[in-house]
């Protein structure tokens, strides 16, 4: 069996990860550790993990940390880094915060208050690269040492862009995305315009004007895809449910491109992908048809009249977008089939 630990047990993320890897037939659970909840019964922070619900969180040290075969860290942005420089060159770090997302400094320090720790491997199989050999990222997480977990607005955002910027039916000015995210993906401190009575029956937006701290990660992916660099306009908003996010992204068709084809770029990309579903005309992804599962629904059209591509990407920003992708990744770098112990289908209703 291989053994792993999760640091940041207590938070929502942690808690997914350890959720994914009570089904995994090859991965036995080792220290569970945390910051401020240190010393707590698991259970009676998750009270859903039931087999581990008299497990006590550790202290997250490197030295808790060391004998185990695989690392999850689902800490606070600017707080792996130096975790991760403590442990052996030898065991496989999946880092589900930030910091080793980004390949440029500038692009950490415009968006970011900490310094910039470096780049890792980037743990988005799927994610169309113009140039590799294979075409697809997953080719660079094979036996990876440390890999850094997408974030989840990424997620939907890339794998619903990439395919139509690699193959040129997307220009790569222009582009346009609007997502909407449960209240989870802000984390599981109390924040007041997270509190119920605020966000029940009502939407609004945040990181406005190009300031969200994603956008320069949906710009990296969406450059590697293209072969070029490409510029988004982000507005993420806040939706009134606890997981889920539906992206809305929309492109110019480039010029050449036969409106009528269009489709068939996205069925050749993901034919083969088993996270990555690319639903029958006319159906549309919805946030509750992903819920707890590993799978992202895709679905793209023409506007002709205004000559744009419309594609709208549903993923589960804790499973897929976080939990399940650390775990993906994971299976990836330790030699496993990539979908071991993680769930294609969702919870329904």
């Amino acid at each position: 069996m291989i053994r792993a630990a999760v640091a940041g047990a207590s938070g929502y993320a942690g808690g997914e990860i350890l959720r994914l890897l009570l089904a995994h037939p090859h991965i036995e659970i080792g220290a569970v550790t945390a910051g401020g909840n240190a010393g707590e019964l698991l259970g009676s922070i998750h009270p859903h993990l039931t087999p581990l619900a008299g497990r006590r969180l550790e202290d997250t040290t490197a030295e808790v940390l060391a004998g185990h075969d695989v690392v999850f860290l689902a800490l606070p942005h600017g707080h792996s880094a130096d975790l991760a420089a403590q442990l052996s060159d030898e065991v496989v770090v999946i880092d589900c915060g930030a910091d080793f997302r980004l390949e440029s400094a500038e692009a950490w320090t415009t968006f970011y208050d900490t310094p910039y720790a470096g780049s890792w491997p980037y743990g988005m199989p799927e994610l169309t690269v113009a140039g590799e050999s294979t075409g697809k990222q997953r080719s660079r997480l094979a036996g990876a040492r440390r890999i850094a977990v997408p974030g989840c607005y990424p997620t939907a955002v890339s794998l619903a862009l990439a395919p139509g910027l690699a193959e040129g039916a997307i220009a790569p000015e222009d582009i346009v995305v609007v997502a909407a995210s449960g209240t989870s993906g802000a984390g599981k401190g109390l924040k007041p315009h997270l509190l119920g009575s605020e966000v029940m029956g009502s939407m609004s937006p945040y990181g406005v004007g190009g300031v969200h701290r994603h956008t320069p990660e949906i710009e990296q992916n969406l450059s590697l895809a293209a072969g070029t660099p490409v510029t988004v306009s982000f507005t993420p908003t806040l939706a009134p449910m606890a997981r889920g996010i539906l992206a809305t992204c929309t492109g110019r068709v480039a010029h050449g491109t036969d409106a009528g084809t269009v489709r068939s770029v996205w069925e050749q990309a993901y034919a083969d992908e088993p996270f990555v579903h690319l639903l029958p005309e006319g159906q549309w992804p919805r946030t509750a048809d992903v819920l707890g599962s590993n799978t992202v629904h895709v679905q793209v059209t023409v506007d002709e009249r205004v000559g744009r591509v419309v594609v709208v990407a549903a993923v589960d920003n804790l499973t897929k977008g976080t939990a399940g992708a650390a775990v993906q990744s994971a299976n990836l770098a330790l030699g496993l089939d990539e979908t071991t112990g993680l769930p294609l289908a969702g919870v329904a209703p």
